[in-house]
């Protein structure tokens, strides 16, 4: 057969389902194809073929010449996967699973326990001897569920213990601590542990621990911690919400400094505040007066 003689072919599957895309077109029902065509379309699938029945089988039962065994040797090499960087650690990953188990068998743990430091370590010790990693996630949650408890000296007991491993050094954990301090009374201890604080994370502390501690130092009737912790709040640029504007502007009051209140709510008192009125979110213009910045 000629080179220059064409085919016409008219099989009952399309030829896109067995050759390459572009030696096919759709156009027409009939494809006409030269004989250079047909002949390099089946050394190509006859490389396919043989391509295949490499993979299937150990032996090819078809014969291939020089290009087209160096062809699926191409092809072979492709298809090699190389190793992947698996690193095999011997710790394990940090992980949530189970954590609140874990948490609810530690709140049962220390609260069996006697009010003595070294039982409460111990068993905490204990807890954490056959981890492959400090479960700090289940030791946070344990954390929260003494806080909603109530169980104040436990929350003082186990924050101090994460503290001493080195776990948990946060600013979740400290407002949980100050917070503990607050309630159990424990004024000194407090002072230390902000003081400790204002050192060590200067320009990261939140606006969320400014206001604990001012609500401490309020709680306790300390007005001049209070203005003392203001003062670092205006060094670092820390602008306070409105409850803690309130206490400011108390502790103003009680240490008689008018003027210095007066320039505290011209400052940071917002021109503007949110009410409900009939159902509805209304602002309204918010003033200066002695009502407003009285504690209710």
């Amino acid at each position: 057969m000629a080179q220059n003689q064409f085919l016409s072919i008219k099989p009952n599957v399309p030829p896109r389902c067995w050759f390459p895309m572009h030696y096919t077109s759709s156009s027409n029902k009939v494809w006409k194809l030269s004989f250079s065509t047909l002949q390099k379309m089946a050394s190509q699938s006859k490389v396919l073929c043989a391509f295949k029945e490499n993979h299937q089988s150990n032996h090819s039962l078809i014969a291939l010449d020089g290009s087209e065994k160096t062809m699926v040797a191409m092809l072979n090499s492709k298809l090699v996967k190389k190793p992947g960087k698996k690193q095999h650690h011997l710790w394990k990953k940090r992980d949530s699973t189970g954590s609140g188990q874990k948490a609810m068998s530690l709140v049962q743990i220390i609260s069996r326990l006697p009010n003595e430091k070294e039982a409460v370590y111990g068993a905490l010790d204990k807890w954490v001897a056959w981890e492959t990693e400090f479960p700090l996630i289940a030791a946070a949650k344990a954390l929260r569920i003494l806080t909603k408890r109530s169980q104040w000296k436990r929350v003082i007991q186990l924050a101090k213990w994460m503290l001493s491993k080195g776990q948990g050094d946060t600013m979740a954990t400290y407002d949980c601590l100050l917070m503990a301090f607050d309630m159990d009374g424990r004024m000194d201890e407090a002072a230390d542990l902000w003081n400790m604080i204002l050192h060590k994370h200067t320009r990261s502390i939140s606006k969320r621990l400014f206001s604990r501690i001012i609500a401490l130092y309020h709680h306790h009737n300390m007005p001049d911690n209070v203005i003392e912790v203001f003062g670092d709040m205006e060094e670092l640029g820390v602008k306070p919400d409105e409850d803690t504007l309130r206490r400011i502007t108390r502790a103003f009051e009680a240490l008689g400094e008018f003027e210095k209140r007066r320039l505290a709510l011209n400052k940071y008192q917002m021109p503007y505040k949110y009410i409900h009125f009939k159902g509805e979110r209304v602002r309204v213009r918010n003033r200066i007066t002695d009502e407003m910045s009285s504690l209710k």
